[in-house]
């Protein structure tokens, strides 16, 4: 898929009701989230609107592109705009009803969680197949949006595209000296990458796979695995695709092992059951990114 015409709005036969203004949003009281230069406003009973400085709107671009082109579950994009000046970015989209999987999964028996897990290893299988437009890459073939490779330079030095897997680790350990950090240790990453980090080659990830970022919602008109017993169908959603492109086949496994956190319960473990283990590459990753962001 290449680049959309912006500022993109959807047929308006297919909006639940009127589009919200710029003002209506930015004075939406019901937050999702609210950090330096990105929040995420709930307007009104249809409508989510993540919108800032901070806020790239090729993450709407990535979602309308699974939408389109997939039977991946997202969220619909209804509008992707810039302000005047080009300084603030917004992103409508589709009010999903249901819960995160995080708030969901404490109360879901091992029964439950084998069935999620089914459902998001065959998105995931899904994803997986989508042909990269050429290396490692975004939609467009642009950069890679994940943060290892995220820098202010407005050139964006580092986050690609990428031709080989070679020249992905090369700016991985060069924004790591750009941070500030080792050379000498930068050195022996450079070593040791061209062991680990080969033939691995560029699927379709969203990178930030954590249940924070799947939605859960129970209805019998929804379409999944149906369960035992009184229990209704069980649909997923997933959001925030901000990260999402074409990376190393060990990309999507070594993040959301990454995002386990403090490892307070057994998602790890699940995370097995969903995506193919690459245990080798997720302990370097793991040692890279905890000196990058520590």
């Amino acid at each position: 898929m290449n680049s959309i015409n912006l500022p993109y709005f959807a047929d308006s036969a297919s909006f639940p009701a009127p589009l919200p203004t710029v003002q209506e949003i930015e004075s939406a009281t019901e937050t999702i989230q609210h950090t330096t230069g990105r929040k995420i406003a709930v307007v009104g009973d249809h409508f989510v609107v993540k919108y800032g400085v901070h806020v790239d709107l090729l993450e709407g671009e990535t979602t309308l592109f699974l939408g389109k082109s997939t039977n991946v579950p997202v969220p619909r994009i209804y509008a992707l705009f810039q302000s005047p000046d080009k300084r603030c970015s917004y992103i409508i989209m589709e009010r999903i009803s249901g819960w995160t999987l995080d708030l969901e999964w404490p109360n879901m028996d091992e029964a439950r969680k084998d069935a999620v897990c089914s459902i998001l290893r065959a998105i995931l299988e899904e994803m997986r197949k989508l042909e990269s437009p050429g290396g490692y890459c975004s939609i467009g073939r642009r950069g890679l949006p994940d943060g290892p490779f995220w820098t202010m330079d407005p050139l964006d030095p580092f986050r690609g595209p990428f031709d080989t897997e070679s020249d992905l680790n090369e700016a991985m350990i060069a924004k790591y000296v750009a941070d500030g950090l080792s050379q000498h240790k930068a050195n022996f990453y450079s070593r040791t990458f061209k062991e680990v980090f080969r033939n691995h080659v560029p699927v379709f990830a969203h990178a930030d796979l954590q249940r924070k970022n799947i939605m859960v919602r129970f209805s019998s008109k929804a379409t999944g695995l149906k369960q035992q017993g009184n229990v209704e169908r069980l649909e997923l959603v997933i959001i925030d695709w901000e990260y999402a492109g074409w990376y190393p086949s060990y990309w999507e496994y070594a993040r959301a092992v990454w995002a386990c956190g403090r490892w307070q319960d057994d998602w790890n473990y699940w995370i097995d059951q969903i995506l193919d283990p690459f245990r080798n590459e997720f302990a370097w990753v793991e040692m890279l990114l905890k000196e990058m962001w520590g």
